[in-house]
């Protein structure tokens, strides 16, 4: 596939900039600039670039208020919850961030639930910087639904992602999941029809509620949570947690995020905790702890140098397809 490479200042001006012209404002464009790089660099690609562009869509046809104003509010010191005003969730977690971080290291733990929210894009940014500043974080999200309780059922969940952080011995590479409820992120079915390939048994249905390896037919139907029932508590778990405790729209009640002009209404709920007050040596014996499980041959995820901000040296590679439509909103 044909790529191309950018410095990372350079690709997050051009991200800043294609936002600012589909109707966002400075902030909005900012913030949803800087999720957009770190996905890149540090997280999941599939939802920095190219995710870039259902959120431009999104600004151009009213599903996402372009100048949105959060209004975080602390209900109690330890809870923060905010109204999204049909905008980013970025937004609303970086207005909220300095006051989250603030009240984990008073408090030993902090929430923050925010609602009327455009989906979340990818869950392990907000993680990921809570892990940077020494905190573990735990996050869930509910998005419109496209996943079956079960083969056969009818769509009743989104892909209800959940990520986890956690500071390391090396403050610069936490450990982080990133995960669905869903067999797979929905980006990844709709990629796979986009080129035409085929899809593991297990990830969907078909529109007649039957297992399906075709990724269109896939699109047509519907998403299976990953490991059956199991899966399937999971999902409702997020839903309690993010949509119940914020007070965003049921994953059933919300409309198609690539299509209308309805905001989303997606909810997003983060658990910091601050691990020094109860083990002044937390990271360290995690650290150790992951190295022992690694040498038994368990898959460890993260653990690899992250940073919040960008520099020259940082490329980074966008498929041309991406980066041209991305530069028609200019």
């Amino acid at each position: 596939m044909d790529q191309q490479t950018l410095s990372a200042p350079e690709a997050q001006n051009l991200a800043e900039q294609a936002c600012l012209a589909a109707g966002a404002n400075q902030a909005t464009a900012r913030s949803l600039a800087k999720a957009t790089i770190s996905a890149a660099l540090f997280g999941r690609p599939g939802v920095g670039f190219p995710h870039l562009l259902d959120y431009l869509a999104s600004f151009r046809a009213g599903r996402i208020n372009g100048n949105a104003e959060p209004k975080p509010a602390s209900p109690l010191p330890a809870i923060i919850h905010s109204n999204a005003d049909g905008g980013i969730a970025q937004l609303g977690f970086d207005l909220a961030a300095p006051t989250i971080i603030e009240r984990t290291r008073e408090l030993g733990v902090a929430l923050f639930t925010q609602g009327n929210s455009y989906t979340t894009g990818e869950l392990g940014y907000y993680v990921r910087r809570l892990a940077l500043d020494g905190l573990i974080a735990f996050a869930v999200s509910n998005s419109p639904a496209v996943v079956a309780g079960s083969p056969g059922g009818k769509v009743v969940f989104g892909t209800n992602p959940m990520a986890f952080a956690a500071p390391l011995s090396d403050a610069t590479a936490p450990l982080v999941i990133d995960q669905a409820s869903s067999a797979t992120a929905f980006v990844n079915l709709a990629k796979a029809a986009e080129e035409g390939r085929e899809i593991p048994a297990g990830w969907a249905i078909d529109e007649t509620g039957s297992a399906t390896t075709d990724a269109a037919a896939g699109l047509r139907g519907a998403l299976l949570a990953f490991g059956g029932a199991k899966g399937a508590n999971v999902a409702l778990m997020v839903e309690c947690l993010a949509a119940g405790l914020s007070g965003a729209s049921w994953s059933l009640d919300m409309p198609d995020f690539q299509n209308g002009d309805r905001v989303i209404d997606a909810g997003l709920t983060i658990v910091a905790i601050q691990p020094t007050v109860l083990d002044a040596d937390f990271s360290a014996r995690l650290s150790q702890q992951l190295d022992r499980i690694a040498e038994r041959g368990a898959y460890v995820p993260g653990r690899r140098p992250v940073q919040s901000g960008v520099s020259e040296a940082d490329r980074v590679t966008i498929d041309t397809a991406v980066l041209d439509a991305i530069r028609r909103f200019l």
